[in-house]
């Protein structure tokens, strides 16, 4: 997809915030610092519109961008972030898993994980949440240019078998530094609207 226009239209915390349109939306989820930001950024060929943060666990909304005038990305809060309190935690949590079960528009999850570490076990706990409800998964693993060709595969199942992949589900090999499986993503996207 060529992205010609993007812009976040809303930061909701509830249902009667999120957008109206019925068009089809993609959250983004994954711990915080993992690049979904990053990843925003170079999906929609815009460099400050996700804003990354130097502390993570930054986003507390669900934030909706627009892509022409066609979808919605929605960026997630992070997981697995220490340093907010239990009880912030809890009210993320609840919002997400609101969010993630009951919207009819949410088409499929990207899930992003760092190709260079094996998922955590709450990469795991959100891969699992989204089999059970039979949500549609599509795992994005950053930071592949950090790996080298050759050890690549290794990663890959690595990341594979951590999450118990299902065969159904797409694994995607990403670098936002040099774009490398933005195509593929693009078409990954658009075979669920």
């Amino acid at each position: 997809m060529k992205v010609t226009s993007s812009e976040i239209v809303i930061s909701a915390v509830k249902p009667d915030q999120y957008p109206v349109e019925p068009m089809p939306e993609f959250a983004l989820a994954g711990r915080s610092n993992v690049g979904k930001s990053s990843f925003i950024n170079k999906m929609l060929n815009r460099k400050g519109l996700a804003r990354i943060s130097s502390k993570p666990g930054k986003t507390q909304t669900l934030n909706f961008y627009i892509v022409n005038e066609v979808l919605h990305f929605v960026d997630v809060p992070g997981y697995g972030y220490a340093k907010v309190s239990k009880k912030e935690r809890e009210a993320w949590g609840k919002m997400l898993e609101t969010y993630l079960t009951t919207r009819e528009q949410l088409k499929a999850v990207l899930l992003i994980v760092d190709l260079r570490h094996p998922p955590t076990a709450d990469d795991v706990m959100m891969y699992d949440f989204l089999k059970h409800y039979e949500i549609p998964c599509i795992v994005i693993a950053t930071k592949a240019d950090k790996i080298s060709k050759m050890k690549r595969a290794q990663h890959l199942r690595i990341t594979k078998e951590t999450l118990d992949l299902h065969p159904h589900d797409t694994i995607i090999q990403f670098s936002s530094e040099t774009g490398e499986g933005k195509d593929k993503a693009w078409e990954t996207i658009q075979s669920y609207m």
